[in-house]
C-alpha cells in the first residue's frame, strides 16, 4: 500500500519494507511497527528498482497472482508455445533456459509456456538446463507448474495414448545438478513429489462430461509411479522387467530433477505423463500376416517400426494432454481459491538448516527470487 511519501509498503512475508522514492521516508524510523502493529524495516532504494519478483509488480497474497508455468516435453513443447504471446528471454544464475518462455492467457489465467527440449528438440534429457528453466519461471512470477512428458508404460492397463497424473517418483538419474543451493544446507521435504491440489484438478479435468457428452477415446489415470532414468537410450528388456519389480508404473527421462527443483523454488508442480509404448518388458505382438510355429521364438522387433509407432502415439497423446491442461486451467480460473492449500508455497520455511547469518550475502542475493523472504 502507499506510504506517506508516495512510496510503498511491500510485503515479502516478513519483514515489511518501505520502498521510498522521496526523502520524506527518511523521517520514518529505521524499524518499528505500523498503527496496526505490523513490524517493518526501512530499506533505501533508488528511484527505479528491480525487485526479486517479475515485472517489478508489488506482490499480493491474493489468488489474483496465480500464474501457471507450462513445461512441454517431447511432442508438446512446440504445441504449447504455438499460441501468440509475449516472448521472454530470461537470464538466470544457471545460464539460459531451454528457450524463450511464451506468455499468453488461458481462461483469463496468465500462462508461461516453455519447451523443455528447446526449439527443434535439440536438447536430450541429460542436457536440459533444469535449474535455469525452473529459476526462469520463478523469476517471471510463476506460482504453479503443469508439466508433461513422454513415458513408456510398465503396466498393461496403462495403454499407449493414455494420460497418467503421476503421484510418485523413483529417481535413477545420475549426472544432473539437482539443487539450487550449493553454498547452504537446504533440505526440502519431498515425500509427495507432486502437488496434491494440482493433481486433483487434473484428475477432475480428465473425467468424462455429463450425460450426452462425447466419451474421450483415451483414459486419464489418477496415479502412477514414474521411474526417472538417465537415458538417452531406452531400457534393455532386463532393466524394464526390473523396473516393474521395483514398483514403477511409468518410465521416463525428464521428471527429475525438475520436480525437486520446483519444490526448492516453492512452486507447486504436477506432471501429466503421455504414454507412448509398453517399453521393452512386453514382447511386441506378431503381425497377423506373419506366422510363427509353436516351437519357434518370436521374430525380433523391427526397431524402425517400433519408433514410428511411438512417434504416432506421441502425436495423439500430445493433443490429449493440451486439451486436459486447458480444461484444468479452466477449473483453476473458476475457483482459484483452492490453490491456497498447495503445500509447496512454504517448502523452504523449515528447510534452510544453515545458519542464515553465515551464508554469503552475495549468494543470498544471487538466489533472491527463491529465498530472500526468509532472510530478515
Amino acid at each position: 500500500m502507499p506510504s506517506a511519501d508516495g512510496g510503498y509498503w511491500v510485503s515479502l512475508n516478513f519483514p515489511r519494507i518501505c520502498i521510498s522514492r522521496r526523502s520524506l521516508c527518511d523521517r520514518i524510523p529505521e524499524s518499528g511497527r505500523t498503527a496496526t502493529g505490523v513490524k517493518y524495516r526501512r530499506i533505501h532504494y533508488p528511484a527505479r528498482i528491480s525487485l526479486p519478483f517479475s515485472h517489478n509488480r508489488l506482490p499480493s497474497s491474493g489468488m489474483s497472482d496465480v500464474k501457471i508455468g507450462l513445461i512441454g516435453g517431447s511432442g508438446l513443447g512446440e504445441a504449447l508455445g504455438a499460441d501468440s504471446g509475449t516472448r521472454h528471454e530470461v537470464e538466470t544464475p544457471f545460464g539460459r533456459p531451454s528457450g524463450a518462455i511464451v506468455e499468453t492467457v488461458w481462461s483469463g489465467v496468465p500462462v508461461f509456456a516453455l519447451a523443455r527440449h528447446g526449439e527443434g528438440h535439440l536438447l536430450n534429457p541429460s542436457q536440459v538446463p533444469y535449474r535455469a528453466n525452473i529459476f526462469a519461471l520463478k523469476k517471471l512470477g510463476c506460482t504453479h507448474i503443469l508439466a508433461t512428458g513422454a513415458v513408456g508404460s510398465l503396466r498393461q492397463e496403462l495403454k499407449p495414448r493414455d494420460l497418467v497424473v503421476a503421484d510418485q517418483i523413483i529417481d535413477k538419474t545420475n549426472s544432473r545438478p539437482s539443487t539450487f543451493y550449493e553454498k547452504a544446507a537446504v533440505h526440502v521435504e519431498f515425500s509427495e513429489p507432486f502437488c496434491p491440489i494440482l493433481r486433483q484438478i487434473l484428475i477432475e479435468a480428465g473425467r468424462p462430461g455429463g450425460e450426452g457428452a462425447p466419451k474421450p477415446d483415451f483414459t486419464v489415470h489418477s496415479r502412477g509411479c514414474y521411474l526417472a532414468m538417465e537415458g538417452p537410450a531406452f531400457s534393455t528388456r532386463a532393466e524394464s522387467l526390473m523396473h516393474r519389480l521395483w514398483g514403477g508404473d511409468l518410465i521416463g527421462m525428464t521428471a527429475m530433477p525438475e520436480a525437486k527443483l520446483a519444490r526448492e523454488a516453492e512452486i507447486s508442480y504436477a506432471l501429466v505423463a503421455l504414454v507412448t509404448d509398453y517399453d521393452s518388458w512386453k514382447p511386441r505382438e506378431v503381425p497377423k500376416d506373419q506366422k510363427v510355429q509353436k516351437d519357434q521364438p518370436a521374430p525380433p522387433s523391427d526397431a524402425s517400426a517400433l519408433l514410428a509407432e511411438i512417434i504416432g502415439h506421441l502425436k495423439v497423446a500430445s493433443g490429449n494432454a493440451v486439451a486436459l491442461m486447458k480444461k484444468a486451467v479452466e477449473l483453476i480460473a473458476a475457483d482459484p481459491g483452492r490453490l491456497a492449500a498447495c503445500p509447496a508455497k512454504d517448502a523452504l520455511k523449515l528447510a534452510i538448516w544453515s545458519d542464515k547469518s553465515k551464508i554469503d550475502s552475495a549468494e543470498v542475493e544471487r538466489l533472491s527470487p527463491l529465498w530472500l523472504k526468509y532472510f530478515s
